[in-house]
C-alpha cells in the first residue's frame, strides 16, 4: 500500500490531462454521432464479399466508410461519413458509391442521417453511461458498505476518464462500438474490484486487530493471481481480434485493450483498494470495536 503515495498523484495528473485533452482536442466522432449516409444494398450474386466491396470504396476519398452485414448473407449496410458541402455533397458521395459498386448490387434504401439525430444519440449514450455508474453505486452500497461503493465508483470513473483521454489522444473513431467498449470496461473493472473488496471484507472479519494497510496488502496479494490470469486471457483474445478482426471492430478492440488490460488492472490494485484507507474503513472498524469494548467493560462492572 506504500505505492499509493505514487499512484494517487499520478492518477490525478493523468485524469486532469485526459480531461484537458477531451475539451481542447476533442473526440473523433464516427458516423453514428456526426451524421452521414446509410446505403442498404443486396448482392445479386449470392453472399456479399465485404472485403471486395470495402476495397472498392476505400479509394473514393469519402472519409470513414463502414460496411456491415445484416439480415441475410446477401444484405450489406454501407455507412458513409457526412461530407462537407451540404446535401449536394452527400448526393455526390452516393453517386460515387453507385459507380464503385456498379451493377453487382441492388439498392434497397438510401438515407441521410442528420447531425440532430446524432446529437440525440450522443446524449442518450451519455445518459446510459451515467445510469450504469449510478446502478453500480447503489448495488455496492447494499452489497458492502458506503465506503466500498464510493471507492468502486471513483475507480470506475477513473477508468472511463483515462480511456476517453486515450481516445482523444489517438483520435480513434468514437462510435457506437466505443460506447459498448466503455460499458464493457465498466463491467470488467467492477468485477475485478468486487473480487478484491469481497476478500477485504472477509479479512476485516478475520483479522480485527491488523492495521488497514497490512490487511489490504494481504487481500490484494491473495487475489493477484486470479486478476493476472483473467487479464492475460482477455489480452490474448483481444490481440487476436485486433490482428484479425479487421477495421470494423478496431475501435472497440483498441479501446478494450487500453481500458481493461492496462487501466483496469492498475486501477483495481493501486486505486480501488488503497482508497479505502482514505475513506475511513479501518477507522470505522476500530471505532466500532472500541465502542463494543467499552460496553462490555461497563456491563462487567458490579
Amino acid at each position: 500500500m506504500r505505492f499509493r503515495r505514487i499512484s494517487f498523484p499520478a492518477s490525478a495528473a493523468l485524469s486532469i490531462l485526459a480531461i484537458l485533452l477531451y475539451f481542447f482536442h476533442g473526440l473523433n466522432f464516427g458516423i453514428d454521432f456526426v451524421g452521414g449516409t446509410l446505403i442498404e444494398v443486396q448482392s445479386k450474386s449470392g453472399a456479399a464479399d465485404l472485403a471486395k466491396m470495402r476495397a472498392a470504396l476505400s479509394g473514393l476519398g469519402l472519409g470513414d466508410v463502414q460496411l456491415q452485414e445484416f439480415g441475410g448473407p446477401t444484405d450489406v449496410l454501407i455507412r458513409v461519413a457526412q461530407q462537407p458541402g451540404g446535401e449536394q455533397a452527400q448526393q455526390v458521395a452516393i453517386n460515387k458509391v453507385r459507380e464503385a459498386l456498379g451493377g453487382e448490387v441492388d439498392y434497397r434504401r438510401v438515407e441521410v442521417v442528420g447531425p440532430r439525430v446524432s446529437s440525440e444519440l450522443l446524449a442518450k449514450s451519455t445518459i446510459g453511461l451515467g445510469l450504469a455508474i449510478f446502478g453500480i453505486l447503489i448495488y455496492l452500497w447494499f452489497r458492502f458498505e458506503w465506503q466500498f461503493s464510493l471507492g468502486a465508483m471513483i475507480a470506475n470513473v477513473h477508468d472511463l476518464v483515462l480511456t476517453i483521454g486515450y481516445m482523444s489522444l489517438t483520435q480513434i473513431d468514437f462510435d457506437l462500438s466505443s460506447i459498448a467498449a466503455l460499458l464493457t470496461i465498466l463491467g470488467y473493472s467492477l468485477n475485478d474490484t468486487v473480487v478484491i473488496y469481497d476478500r477485504i471484507r472477509e479479512m476485516l472479519r478475520r483479522y480485527k486487530r491488523m492495521s488497514m494497510p497490512d490487511l489490504l496488502n494481504i487481500s490484494v496479494n491473495s487475489t493477484l493471481s486470479r486478476s493476472i490470469i483473467t487479464h492475460v486471457t482477455v489480452t490474448l483474445a483481444l490481440l487476436a481480434l485486433l490482428l484479425f478482426g479487421g477495421h470494423a471492430i478496431h475501435s472497440f478492440v483498441a479501446t478494450m485493450i487500453f481500458g481493461v488490460v492496462l487501466v483496469g488492472t492498475y486501477t483495481s490494485v493501486f486505486i480501488a483498494a488503497p482508497i479505502l484507507i482514505y475513506l475511513g474503513v479501518g477507522t470505522t472498524r476500530m471505532e466500532a470495536e472500541e465502542g463494543t469494548g467499552k460496553e462490555r467493560a461497563s456491563t462487567a462492572r458490579p
